[in-house]
């Protein structure tokens, strides 16, 4: 990685602007559901506490959409982080108005302090250059430590580096570390898993992968737009029919490169969206008219189980069945839990195959999982990431 982080430059006492990615999810009464974002966050705020820093915290929370809406608060954030770091948070009460500069101005080295929701200002998310300067003001020092909004040209993503020296966070380190040399220097066979409804959101990371990997396996809803390709019923299932000729070239592009593009042999079809619908495994060959495919099925399981027995690098990115439902998510879990025992580096690319890996309670088993859906599809996809572009290099 180029890019310089907190460990390349002298930090020690100054006043540090830190963007984290605290859009965690909450129940109705706005307890927080899973921290795991928080937690990230903690080492590159430890390292600057034993550096001695006066701390700048800010996120964004939900969509407020420019506007002030007291369910998007991140106090709650502020109790946990309390809780997590054993210390004070000092709570502003708006982004850059009067509390939030007048506390930033106060604050001591050694102490901590978190901005309000970034996105109840419209301009956040305009990267309007005033807003980004405010922003700026109150610190010394830039840190971008969020990841999962590495992939958007926001304020306080890319803005603020414009007036600060900018540098990655210990976070945004990691992510490039395991995601950039999983792409650039992977130890071989190098498999990617690609799940998901839709090819046409995976169009740029399939391309790309093919480019790399010795085997791309495909799972989830876009198995059955392959399927049509190829002239299959695929009944009442997810399926792009305007993709269909993309599919033949993706198909056909994998040949040519001789990568190994796995589709399911068989998949677990229901009779409609409903948790408690009657299904039956067919062959991918056999999909009723009326019925819709949602999950890959047991011999499929086992045929991907094999595949990635073998490898030695693997990424996993979208679940290969409809997992919120226990009855298809036994594709989805057996893949996780194949993963979790082999020896190689395997990575989960964010979003919903990270919540699938923890709702099976194997996080720990994996080598990396990112904390950014959209950005790590970017990235996998080999675009640049503003909130990364912006930062120094070495």
């Amino acid at each position: 990685m180029n890019k310089k982080t907190i460990k390349d430059i002298d930090l020690k006492g100054k006043k540090v602007l830190v963007r984290c990615d605290f859009n965690v999810p909450m129940d109705e009464e706005k307890n927080i559901t899973d921290n795991t974002r928080i937690v990230a966050a903690l080492p590159t705020i430890k390292y600057l506490l034993e550096n001695n820093c006066a701390i700048i915290l800010c996120s964004h929370l939900g969509r407020p959409k420019g506007e002030f809406k007291p369910e998007f608060s991140l106090k709650p954030v502020a109790e946990e982080l309390s809780k997590l770091l054993n210390r004070e948070i000092i709570m502003a009460k708006d982004v850059i108005g009067e509390d939030a500069k007048e506390k930033a101005k106060n604050l001591k080295n050694g102490e901590v302090m978190l901005l309000e929701n970034v996105r109840f200002h419209r301009e956040e998310t305009d990267n309007d250059p005033e807003f980004s300067k405010e922003l700026a003001n109150m610190a010394e020092i830039y840190v971008n430590d969020a990841f999962g909004a590495a992939h958007r040209a926001h304020s306080s993503t890319a803005g603020v580096a414009e007036y600060l020296p900018a540098v990655a966070g210990l976070l945004i380190e990691k992510e490039l570390q395991f995601l950039g040399n999983a792409l650039n220097n992977p130890e071989r066979p190098f498999v990617a898993i690609l799940g998901g409804a839709k090819v046409s959101d995976k169009i740029g990371v399939i391309d790309s992968l093919l480019e790399k990997v010795d085997t791309l396996i495909i799972g989830g809803g876009m198995a059955y737009t392959f399927f049509k390709a190829q002239g299959y019923e695929v009944g009442k299932s997810i399926c792009e029919l305007d993709k269909l000729d993309l599919a033949k070239e993706l198909m056909e592009k994998a040949k040519t490169k001789g990568v190994k593009l796995m589709l399911p042999i068989d998949t677990v079809v229901g009779k409609e969206f409903d948790i408690n619908t009657e299904s039956k495994n067919v062959k991918c060959t056999e999909i009723p008219a009326d019925w819709e495919g949602f999950d890959i099925g047991k011999e499929t399981i086992k045929m991907f189980s094999e595949e990635i027995k073998k490898a030695k690098t693997v990424i996993w990115n979208g679940p290969v069945g409809l997992f919120e439902f226990p009855q298809f998510a036994i594709g989805t879990n057996e893949i996780a839990k194949v993963l979790s025992q082999i020896d190689a580096t395997t990575i989960i690319g964010g979003g919903d195959s990270a919540a699938a890996v923890k709702k099976a309670g194997l996080q720990d088993k994996m080598t990396h999982i990112s904390t950014g859906g959209g950005a790590s599809l970017e990235f996998l996809e080999g675009k640049k990431l503003p909130g990364i572009e912006c930062l120094m290099n070495k």
